[in-house]
């Protein structure tokens, strides 16, 4: 179970989309702030039915301000369009609005969200679902399943499960990010399972 219900955080119902993201514009709550160009805010429908939750932005999210629009992203858009689900219908965030990165000469190499991090963060995401109120919310990576989900869900063992709460389903695939990893064979067959994951999620809408 997650550390606490959603939307338990003080202040985000009722707020819209357009007044959390000026809000979170000048998020301080945790330092990752001081090094990222800039809060990485959600995008989609104000009544989107379907939710996608990844990580945190990545080096080309934080430099163009909206999420999945990296090489990740382009694979969540080709295995979307398999799915048969309209990206445009979906409202795509992520748990930690902030770039997390490690300089290594002139790149900028991602580093995984700490506890404190997703717990400072939690507010915006509260917000997100409350003000949009998805029918399916889908973590993508363990980051995203344990900010909703719970400390112990495990994707790699509960993938594809599916928690009623709060009037929505929620569920959990891998993070694109993670298939653009593997070699062939391999990657074909994981990229073939997340279709599947989000066929199983467009089902859910039906």
């Amino acid at each position: 179970m997650p550390d606490q219900p959603l939307f338990e955080m003080a202040g985000v119902e009722g707020r819209t989309l357009e007044e959390l993201r000026d809000a979170a514009s000048t998020c301080t709550n945790c330092h990752l702030y001081q090094d990222a160009t800039q809060t990485v805010f959600g995008k989609g429908p104000q009544r989107a039915r379907l939710m996608i939750v990844g990580e945190q932005p990545g080096d080309k999210e934080d430099l163009a301000g909206e999420p999945f629009v990296g090489p990740a992203g382009r694979l969540l858009d080709r295995a979307l369009v398999e799915a048969g689900i309209e990206r445009q219908t979906v409202y795509l965030t992520n748990a930690v609005k902030h770039f997390k990165f490690t300089p290594r000469g002139k790149r900028r190499i991602h580093s995984t969200p700490n506890a404190e991090e997703i717990k400072a963060c939690r507010p915006w995401l509260d917000g997100e679902m409350a003000a949009v109120g998805p029918a399916v919310v889908v973590a993508l990576g363990a980051t995203a399943a344990k900010a909703l989900l719970g400390a112990s869900f495990k994707v790699t063992r509960q993938r594809g499960e599916v928690v009623d709460r709060d009037g929505m389903k929620l569920t959990a695939t891998v993070h694109p990010s993670s298939l653009l990893r593997l070699k062939d064979p391999e990657r074909t067959e994981a990229i073939e399972q997340f279709v599947a994951d989000l066929r199983a999620t467009a089902a859910l809408l039906d």
